[in-house]
């Protein structure tokens, strides 16, 4: 099996959407927190890439054993495992190869940090693993979304901050006296739900372009996804909607001073961003405009990290 077929496999041009995520919370702990472990930078950042693909991987090869109509659209050029004649004991190997990788390094993370991080990884874990496998995969229901969304956008950067303050009590779990005690900071939480609202909505949209240009082959294959039960009209409105709303929070965090003050010039992406809106709701083609919901989440996101990073080099 070749480099390119693995890359292919995994879809490694993805990982966009766990990275940027990943990045934005990193920074922000050296923005707000004044924190960062190198170690624990390094292994989260091995397990977390791990693991993506895996549940990549996962979705590439249910898809390969479930899929009902493999002529017409471009099935074969679509599946990695037919275009690249992939065994299924080989894609196999790689699946359980990098779940076991992403659990090793979980478990590592877990030790030179405390027991929240174990938890959220273990339901984070299980998100991953019943979004592409199942009876009724999570993908395959008008809630990919919202768990994309959710755990992309928000779990993941929860996680890139707390292995940077995990000694600061932001979220704190103690056993003492046969009791259990949880105790979190609830503004700083809400503070990090904002950072992290235009990856949400960026990821969101991400999984929502995916879904509509996939609409008519979805229903072939069963796939009744939010597209399916809201219309692709309605599903197009809500793509736009997504954007705006990631904006409008860049507005709010910059007004309660949670972002730097060099935050203001990512307001500036909504011109090409609107641009790309435009052009994808004149034409839903996966090979041709899908792309365009990738490219809007980095112009929406990346920014944000590299001005966030300008102000802490200044500061």
């Amino acid at each position: 099996m070749s480099l390119k077929s693995f890359f292919r496999f995994v879809e490694i041009q993805t990982k966009l959407a766990s990275v940027i995520p990943f990045s934005l919370g990193t920074v922000y702990a050296l923005y707000r927190y004044n924190s960062f472990k190198l170690h624990n930078f390094i292994i989260m950042c091995i397990s977390l890439l791990a693991f993506d693909m895996a549940t990549t991987a996962i979705n590439n090869y249910i898809d390969y054993k479930k899929a009902q109509e493999t002529s017409g659209y471009n099935y074969l050029n679509k599946n990695a495992m037919l275009k690249h004649n992939i065994k299924e004991s080989t894609a196999l190997a790689i699946i359980f190869t990098l779940l076991i990788i992403a659990m090793l390094l979980g478990v590592l993370l877990t030790i030179n940090t405390n027991i929240i991080v174990l938890f959220i990884g273990v339901i984070s874990f299980l998100v991953g693993i019943f979004y592409t496998f199942g009876p009724i995969p999570i993908s395959r229901m008008p809630l990919g979304e919202i768990f994309s969304g959710v755990f992309m956008g928000f779990v993941i950067m929860f996680l890139s901050i707390y292995i940077h303050i995990y000694d600061q009590n932001i979220v704190a779990l103690i056993y003492k006296n046969h009791m259990i005690n949880v105790s979190i900071n609830v503004l700083e939480i809400f503070y990090i739900f904002l950072i992290s609202l235009p990856t949400m909505s960026g990821i969101a949209n991400i999984m929502l372009a995916n879904n509509i240009c996939d609409i008519e082959e979805d229903i072939i294959n069963k796939r009744y996804t939010l597209p399916y039960y809201l219309g692709k009209k309605r599903a197009l409105t809500l793509f736009r909607i997504l954007y705006y709303i990631g904006y409008i929070d860049i507005i709010i965090l910059l007004v309660l001073r949670i972002a730097p003050i060099t935050t203001l010039l990512a307001l500036l992406t909504l011109i090409p961003v609107n641009k790309n809106i435009r052009i994808f709701h004149e034409k839903q083609i996966k090979s041709e405009t899908f792309v365009l919901s990738v490219k809007n989440f980095v112009l929406m996101n990346m920014p944000q990290i590299l001005l966030t990073g300008v102000m802490i080099v200044i500061r």
